[in-house]
């Protein structure tokens, strides 16, 4: 059984399963007695601040998308030339790395989308002939996502709370500095071991 809401389509176990999460958070704040939350000096601000950024970037996905669908009309047709080889197949380590790139200052799951449409969309030819690129676009999507603050939403709640607490933390580009020092290596050696085509 499946739901339409603004052309998009629920199923009925999605919206099953979505009920029982929001049913168990709610669960947990009734029946949590305060003293716990009071010890663990609990507070709704680091989740308000991540889910105020993380929406305004779903919300700045849109346009993306929009310019995207155009193709070579549209503003980002250079992206598009950026991840497609001379004979027309998809430049993998380009989109390996672009993929990640964005990732790590927009976030995985708007990124992912962004780079899966650009790819063309199509789940079934990104799941069979052109495995690689979806193969390179997710590794892009998750893995560089740790770069920054804003790559991953947990990165930026233990932020969030580590400050809120008046603990001192790097900055957003001290943090990128010592990210990149660390995973640069671990990301050439991705991509030598698994995105490059052999």
């Amino acid at each position: 059984m499946t739901f339409t809401v603004y052309g998009t389509a629920l199923p009925l176990q999605n919206l099953l399963r979505d009920a029982v999460l929001f049913l168990t958070a709610l669960a947990s704040l009734w029946l949590t007695p305060d003293e716990h939350r009071e010890a663990n000096g609990f507070s709704w601000e680091p989740i308000l601040e991540v889910a105020i950024l993380f929406a305004a970037i779903f919300v700045c996905a849109v346009p993306i998308l929009a310019a995207l669908a155009a193709g070579h009309d549209g503003s980002l047709a250079w992206l598009l030339t950026a991840v497609t080889a001379h004979d027309g197949s998809p430049h993998v380590v380009a989109f390996f790395w672009l993929t990640g790139v964005l990732s790590a200052i927009l976030d995985n799951a708007p990124t992912y989308l962004v780079f899966f449409q650009l790819a063309g969309g199509n789940a079934t030819e990104l799941m069979g002939a052109l495995s690689p690129t979806l193969t390179a676009i997710s590794m892009g999507a998750v893995y560089m996502g740790a770069l920054t603050y804003i790559g991953n939403a947990p990165n930026f709640m233990i932020y969030a709370i580590a400050t809120e607490r008046g603990i001192k933390m790097p900055s957003f580009f001290g943090y990128l500095v010592w990210s990149l020092v660390v995973l640069a290596p671990v990301f050439a050696a991705l991509t030598y071991l698994f995105v490059l085509p052999r």
